[in-house]
């Protein structure tokens, strides 16, 4: 009895890790399954393979440059019409590893998270970067002037706003956009290059979540004063 306990042991634990296998792909299939039908409900393509150029193509976005073995995949690519412009977009689900240590204390940690892309219909886009604050922007705070302050001291609280622009910030940030945000309480939007990206870094969507992002980012946009979009208009 003593030496078949072992072996059961190890049965059982078997069994446990392909159960988690199999569960994990059916969960996979059943994800790939609503992103099909989102994207033919959105007009977009869908792709569930890798996509090991993503971090470099959008590179000047942190969140796809961190640690190594980066691939997008379930990608969601095509055009949506977005503040009276149809523009191109680019979404989906974006993984990453971490490894820490080493010898026989390294250890890898794998990060999955969802993003939303679209590229503005303007040239020359001052970069924002608008997103939920945390108790290290707090800290950074007390050495950098970095974060830019507003009338509204719930959202001053609750969002860190940068930009080389503070003109910009303090226009796209007006008392109706800090309401919509506030009410809102969305990810991290970051506008670099002329491409808005939204995601948090750490969070994987359900796949719902992203005709959310498509209909945020219609409101977010349509919420710009009309001087700045004429202004980014003589500026393209």
């Amino acid at each position: 009895m003593e030496g078949i306990l072992p072996i059961l042991m190890f049965v059982g634990f078997a069994a446990l890790i392909i159960t988690g296998i199999v569960f994990a792909a059916i969960q996979a299939q059943k994800r790939r399954e609503a992103m099909t039908a989102l994207a033919s409900e959105l007009g977009l393509t869908f792709s569930p393979g890798r996509d090991y150029d993503h971090d470099d193509q959008f590179a000047h976005f942190e969140i796809f440059r961190r640690g190594h073995s980066r691939s997008a995949f379930n990608t969601l690519t095509g055009r949506l019409r977005i503040a009276d412009h149809t523009v191109p977009v680019k979404a989906g689900d974006f993984t990453y590893q971490v490894t820490s240590g080493s010898g026989k204390d390294r250890k890898t940690t794998t990060y999955t998270f969802s993003y939303f892309i679209a590229h503005l219909p303007y040239a020359n886009i001052p970069d924002l970067l608008i997103r939920p604050e945390n108790v290290f922007d707090k800290i950074a705070g007390v050495f950098s002037d970095r974060d830019i302050d507003f009338e509204s001291e719930e959202f001053s609280r609750r969002f860190m706003v940068a930009s080389p622009d503070r003109k910009f910030a303090y226009d796209i940030c007006h008392p109706r956009m800090i309401e919509f945000l506030l009410q809102t309480s969305p990810p991290a939007i970051d506008i670099e290059f002329g491409r808005l990206c939204l995601a948090d870094g750490s969070r994987r969507w359900q796949p719902e979540q992203f005709r959310w992002a498509a209909d945020f980012l219609n409101q977010f946009l349509t919420r710009w004063p009309e001087h700045v979009v004429k202004d980014l208009v003589h500026r393209s």
